[in-house]
């Protein structure tokens, strides 16, 4: 099967930007398909210009806000009232220069760690660590954290409804790792939580008696293209935030059912401070009772693991504890200490997991440090989907799960539904109750135990692996989706960053395959690329009889190969492709609405 060539590749790419600007406001269409972001009608300009007059009538002159894709204006026009768009500007004004300071300090943190060498260590801090304190007491509906949804993105309205008719004690309610923030997808997930919240969603039970909404804004790499306040993009957690406590908070307060926040990829206490007094000032302008925010922070970097403590205090009276995954978490050890030698991650597949001494560390110490401070400690995501086929598989997941939970953890997510009844089975009282009354004293870790890297080296299959679901993210995400399934698990951005970190970190590094020591570079990786694109469009050629299908695979493949080869090693892939023109540009015409 012939591909293109990168050459070909790049003129059809300069045709779509030479003629963008033109196309814009024309109505026009790409391949044959209408462009339902960019499409400039008279009556979404209306509904924009109705938004604005109104902003200016509440004294508002600089705010601008994009059309509503074609579709939703219905969502458009719910959401983004002049008083929820004034809500989040002064949301924005009062947090922008703060915001700005902390992603200037996860930089000099960088630097220096770079230009000096220098490893984490536990901060000398007697106020927190050598004193008596408890987080704040959680709600009763958030007294058990045994079993969450995981991955769940609002936008898949079926996903979302099905999730909403589980057993569950909870639903990670994704606008971060499992969902694609595009203008569509953001608006049409904000719309389905608010008709769930308040009780405009056939199908599902009343809020107070569905699943709590575990709320997951972006993560602060990402910014919100499609609103400017002061001249600047919104930052694209500030615009959740703000949007869904404005609309939800008080519905939720009166079912007793939040408003409960995931928080996603902080790198330590400063930046749980900034969560803490958004969350004051939010409760504070809408005539809410300090502390009835709870928040459970993952943490995913780290830098992060050396702060659990100070953390905790910080959103001492909005905790609802820590959770500890094992792929976001992975791939920072690239993202901070890539560079060095001795900070290669071998094979991932092979070589990391939770009974590694770096990660098994880490989580004893979330659990200790949780359990003593009397906040809940979670474990990650079960993303390995039930396989009929394969019982021992299912088998070995809940064994997973088990272990973690005799380490001390008071739940975890799972991504299929249908493996719910198993672990409601399995977790007997557990799924009632938790286990703060388990404190681990037995734990001793050291920054030793934390920077311990596994032994082992990469294969073939690994960077296989690797090249896959790479490749597959992208393509999902030029389609607007956040996750997809692949080889019997759930892949999604948190998948994807360790994937392509280890891909970047093994060329950087020269590192050499087990089977026959050949060593790892761009040319390996290209052929390997081409490989695939081959291969999984030959395995799926019913999805792949149409050239603009093939082409998106082809692109996307371009694409990480791009991001893996680069001199210096881009902090998140999301954050890459969410800031690349080209990338976005593509992203528009193939969107799936």
């Amino acid at each position: 099967m012939e591909t293109s060539t990168a050459a070909e590749r790049l003129r059809i790419l300069r045709n779509h930007l030479s003629g963008w600007s033109s196309r814009r406001c024309k109505g026009g269409s790409l391949n044959g398909k209408e462009l339902g972001f960019d499409t400039c009608s008279s009556s979404d300009e209306d509904i924009r210009s109705t938004i604005e007059t109104n902003l200016n009538d509440l004294g508002i002159n600089d705010v601008e806000i994009e059309p509503p894709p074609n579709g939703l204006e219905t969502a458009y026009k719910s959401l983004l009232t002049p008083e929820a768009l004034q809500f989040v500007a002064n949301l924005v004004r009062h947090f922008n220069d703060d915001v700005d300071e902390m992603m200037r300090r996860r930089l000099q943190c960088k630097v220096e760690l770079d230009l000096t060498g220098a490893l984490p260590d536990f901060p000398v801090n007697p106020e927190v660590r050598e004193t008596s304190w408890k987080v704040a007491p959680v709600p009763r509906r958030l007294y058990s954290r045994y079993l969450d949804l995981g991955d769940v993105s609002p936008a898949n309205t079926d996903h979302f409804m099905t999730a909403l008719n589980c057993p569950v004690n909870g639903i990670q309610t994704d606008f971060d790792d499992g969902h694609c923030p595009t203008w569509r997808t953001q608006l049409r997930g904000l719309y389905n939580v608010f008709a769930a919240v308040h009780g405009h969603l056939e199908g599902v039970p009343a809020i107070e008696k569905a699943p709590v909404l575990m709320l997951r804004p972006r993560a602060w790499n990402m910014i919100e293209h499609n609103m400017i306040v002061a001249g600047k993009k919104v930052p694209g957690p500030l615009f959740d935030f703000g949007m869904l406590m404005f609309h939800c908070s008080k519905k939720l307060i009166a079912a007793e059912s939040g408003p409960f926040f995931y928080l996603s990829k902080l790198e330590g206490s400063s930046e749980a401070q900034l969560w803490n007094n958004i969350f004051v000032w939010a409760q504070n302008e809408l005539g809410i009772p300090h502390g009835t925010i709870k928040a459970c922070v993952l943490i995913e970097n780290v830098l992060a693991s050396f702060e659990l403590e100070e953390i905790l205090y910080a959103l001492r009276d909005h905790s609802l504890g820590l959770n500890c995954g094992i792929w976001d978490y992975s791939a920072s050890f690239v993202n901070k200490f890539g560079h060095r030698p001795d900070f290669v991650l071998p094979d991932r597949n092979k070589y990391v997991n939770m009974k590694r001494h770096f990660l098994k560390s880490y989580m004893d110490l979330v659990v200790h440090t949780c359990h003593k401070r009397g906040a809940h400690a979670t474990g990650g995501m079960a993303a390995t989907l039930l396989s009929s086929k394969d019982p021992e598989l299912t088998t070995k997941i809940v064994q997973g799960k088990v272990t973690e939970m005799q380490a001390g953890v008071d739940g975890f997510m799972v991504y299929d539904v249908r493996l719910v009844p198993v672990f409601l089975k399995v977790g007997g009282k557990s799924s009632t109750s938790n286990q703060l009354t388990c404190l681990r004293n037995d734990v001793k870790v050291g920054p030793f135990d934390l920077l311990e890297m596994p032994s082992g080296g990469v294969t073939l299959n690994g960077l296989r692996h690797n090249i896959a679901v790479g490749t597959l993210f992208i393509y999902s995400w030029l389609e607007g989706k956040g996750h997809f399934n692949y080889k019997g698990s759930v892949e999604d951005s948190a998948t994807a960053e360790i994937s392509r970190s280890q891909l970047w970190q093994w060329i950087h590094h020269r590192a050499t395959l087990e089977e026959n020591g050949q060593t790892i570079t761009r040319k390996l990786i290209q052929s390997l690329i081409e490989e695939f694109e081959v291969e999984f469009m030959k395995a799926n050629s019913a999805h792949f009889q149409s050239e603009t299908k093939k082409e998106q695979l082809r692109v996307a493949a371009d694409m990480l190969e791009k991001i893996v080869t680069k001199r210096d090693f881009p902090e998140f892939i999301t954050t890459y492709l969410n800031q690349d023109n080209a990338f976005r540009i593509y992203q528009k015409q193939w969107e799936l609405v």
